[in-house]
């Protein structure tokens, strides 16, 4: 049952745009109890299918642009390649723990970037 809901939870996240697989990371290793490599391993089979249908929601909507998305794409392979190579070398302790300082560098910046936009928004600059 804990899989269903953390399931749910993470697509509603990952649809919404807000990375569901960072959630779904967190909760198999903190509530299931599977190990690290195999919760990112598990975030890449859970991707696929959400990638494939924001993709076709975006074309749809032609929200892409495509001369800047290409290039990001490609370059992206290329990072995760390099990427699953580092983390499959790695320690699940030191995996876990940067994978912890991800998580607290990715919070801080969508704080920044939130109290930045109320604050031009004037929702920090009212007069009373």
């Amino acid at each position: 049952m804990k899989e269903i809901i953390i399931g749910v939870v993470a697509g509603i996240v990952g649809g919404m745009g807000m990375g569901g697989g960072t959630i779904l990371i967190l909760f198999l290793t903190m509530f299931v109890g599977i190990e690290q490599h195999i919760a990112q391993a598990t975030n890449v089979i859970f991707f696929v299918p959400t990638v494939i249908a924001a993709l076709y929601t975006f074309i749809k909507d032609k929200t892409i642009n495509f001369n800047i998305a290409i290039p990001i794409f490609l370059w992206g392979i290329l990072g995760a390649v390099i990427g699953a190579g580092i983390s499959s070398q790695m320690q699940v302790g030191i995996l876990r723990k940067f994978f912890g300082i991800f998580l607290i560098i990715t919070a801080l910046y969508q704080s920044y970037a939130l109290i930045l936009k109320k604050s031009k928004n004037g929702v920090y600059n009212r007069k009373k």
